[in-house]
């Protein structure tokens, strides 16, 4: 696949210096114009703050790319022709030259292309609740179990189920660490109601996880849970009862599949007064701050 990686990207890449991957699905589907791409361009600013490059990754024209330009994240985050793209739909999205945000499996496949090991996200995606039937399970967790990439987030996206969803990582062997925490995080709330597997405590602990994982020749990812600041967080008894609302009106719209996750975070906005969107943004940043500091510690141990 025709990659192009950014000029910065490449030359630090080239000179061993920390990047971070960026995902774009969280800049088209996951926000509102304009708080979406002032999010983007604020974030990239925190990576770079924290002495790493940033590298937003997306398919433009059919072209996956490695970093990208102001106006492509305007374009990213006001177009109506950009399409959700997982692993299974690069192909068909590269072939027909279209615009496309990469989700969490999609980034990490083309942040490894790219020799990209740190990737910052918002929340990830997992097993959907009522799966047994529906067998709706995100390609985040196989992408988890091959591709060997750490994924910074604030935990599983709270509208999933959490449990199924860290019995399957474990199941694929992926290392799921919670900074700082002995709860597991649950997106918009610190706690989740189950332990974190792994607890770490800083940037250099989650390097130095990374290092032995990859140096030990076991491939896949690795989860870093990062809970939300405790000064933006939606108590988790309190987003409960509106994410059950959100998923009993997607249910009575029918709503589906990829665009599942999309309407519940955009109708939980609503019933939250924007409140979430708030908590949503903040955890983002948190991430990015982490995330640079792991990739600055992996640099410096690689140098």
């Amino acid at each position: 696949m025709n990659v192009e990686i950014a000029p910065e990207v490449q030359d630090a890449l080239a000179a061993d210096r920390p990047v971070v991957a960026l995902e774009s699905t969280i800049i088209s589907h996951g926000m509102p114009y304009p708080q979406n791409v002032a999010m983007a361009r604020e974030v990239e600013a925190i990576v770079r703050a924290g002495g790493a490059v940033p590298a937003t990754i997306a398919v433009l024209g059919g072209v996956p790319k490695i970093g990208l330009s102001d106006a492509e994240l305007e374009l990213l985050g006001s177009s109506p022709d950009v399409v959700k793209v997982s692993v299974r739909d690069l192909p068909y999205v590269v072939a027909r030259g279209q615009h496309g945000a990469t989700t969490v499996a999609s980034t990490m496949r083309l942040a490894s292309l790219a020799g990209i090991r740190v990737f910052v996200t918002g929340g990830l995606g997992g097993v959907h609740r009522g799966a047994a039937t529906s067998f709706d399970i995100s390609a985040d967790l196989t992408e988890l179990g091959q591709t060997s990439v750490a994924v910074v987030s604030a935990g599983v996206k709270s509208i999933l189920d959490i449990g199924l969803t860290l019995e399957t990582l474990e199941t694929l062997g992926v290392p799921v660490l919670v900074n700082g925490a002995d709860e597991f995080p649950s997106f918009y709330s610190r706690s989740s109601g189950f332990a974190a597997p792994m607890r770490v405590d800083g940037p250099t602990e989650v390097a130095a996880v990374l290092a032995a994982k990859w140096s030990l020749g076991l491939p896949g990812g690795v989860v870093v849970a990062n809970p939300i600041p405790v000064e933006d967080e939606i108590p988790a008894e309190e987003i409960g009862v509106i994410i059950e609302q959100a998923l009993g009106d997607a249910d009575r719209l029918g709503v589906t599949g990829k665009d599942v996750t999309p309407y519940l975070l955009g109708r939980i906005v609503e019933i939250t007064g924007g409140a979430s969107l708030t908590a949503n943004i903040a955890l983002v940043k948190a991430n990015a701050r982490l995330g640079a500091q792991i990739a600055a510690e992996m640099s410096l141990s690689a140098g």
